[in-house]
């Protein structure tokens, strides 16, 4: 059974209101939104995940690229892979626009990241969705990012200070 194409999925974050806009039509009032040096940082509750209380995005434009992780419910419980997707980014003084490129990295921490949802992707090619020039984007970035990965045996700490973000991963 081939992999189900879906159309690009823009998101547009509002960062004066603090509300996250998605294609589908749906919105989510965020519980963090802040302008960063490198890019955007927001949080919001995930109240319909039984797992997750709260899915954290930082949004890196000059890499392309949207890092995200989800807490869990219970500080007993393991956190997932942070998740690195290839992404396009418009921004002007109000307004983050988001395209994922539907291609992108599982960072699990401790052991080597691996690429993510590529049968999406190649059905998104496949089937037009996706252009030819994010196509391209999109392997350009995972790959480049992926080999990055590797110079700092996968640690996504020490890769993102590599490129001059500071801040801890996962937030606290």
């Amino acid at each position: 059974m081939g992999a189900v194409t879906t159309p690009q999925l823009v998101d547009v974050v509002d960062t004066i209101s603090g509300v996250r806009s998605y294609s589908s039509g749906g919105t989510r009032t965020l519980s963090s939104c802040y302008v960063e040096r490198w890019g955007l940082r927001i949080e919001h509750p995930t109240p319909e995940d039984p797992f997750s209380d709260a899915e954290v995005t930082w949004l890196l434009p000059d890499l392309g690229l949207r890092l995200t992780t989800y807490r869990p419910r219970s500080r007993h419980a393991r956190s997932g892979p942070s998740v690195l997707s290839a992404v396009r980014v418009e921004r002007d003084h109000r307004h983050w626009q988001t395209t994922d490129l539907l291609l992108g990295l599982a960072v699990p921490g401790g052991t080597t990241a691996r690429i993510v949802r590529s049968e999406e992707f190649a059905a998104a090619v496949a089937g037009r969705v996706l252009r030819p020039g994010d196509a391209d984007q999109a392997l350009r970035t995972v790959h480049r990012t992926l080999e990055e990965l590797s110079n700092v045996n996968h640690n996504l700490t020490s890769w993102l200070t590599w490129h001059g973000i500071y801040d801890a991963w996962p937030p606290l």
